[in-house]
């Protein structure tokens, strides 16, 4: 079982969606969403963990990691409605994806988005030029 993302770049901060299980098998996949995340966009990172169904010790410890390989380029890593169990590293946590984005005055619309083939309900990704 794997992990499935969605990029969305917003004014002056990117939303990073997961769906899916972050355990030991996602975390590469994991790490490729978040230098997707660092080549194309700005400012803080919100981890939209809402269609997250769970993530074990090894995909908290790769958020974490996560966080550390943003600060080191400058940015910020959020979480927005983590897992069930509560559990979480030390990063600023909000209850929601729509609180995360009011806290950043974000407007809806505006937005460029980019995902891995699977992300639930939609149709074909756009897919990166080489």
């Amino acid at each position: 079982m794997t992990i499935e993302w969605r990029y969305t770049v917003r004014e002056e901060l990117g939303v990073l969606s997961l769906a899916g299980f972050l355990g030991a098998e996602a975390v590469d996949r994991f790490a490729g969403a978040v230098g997707w995340a660092l080549a194309r966009g700005t400012g803080p990172v919100i981890l939209d963990l809402t269609s997250l169904r769970g993530w074990s010790v090894g995909g908290r410890l790769a958020v974490a990691r996560a966080a550390r390989r943003l600060a080191a380029e400058g940015r910020r890593l959020e979480l927005a409605a983590i897992p069930a169990d509560g559990s979480h590293p030390a990063v600023l946590v909000h209850p929601d994806l729509p609180t995360a984005l009011a806290a950043h005055g974000v407007p809806a619309g505006g937005q460029r988005e980019w995902r891995s083939d699977e992300w639930p309900g939609t149709g074909p990704a756009e897919r990166p030029r080489a």
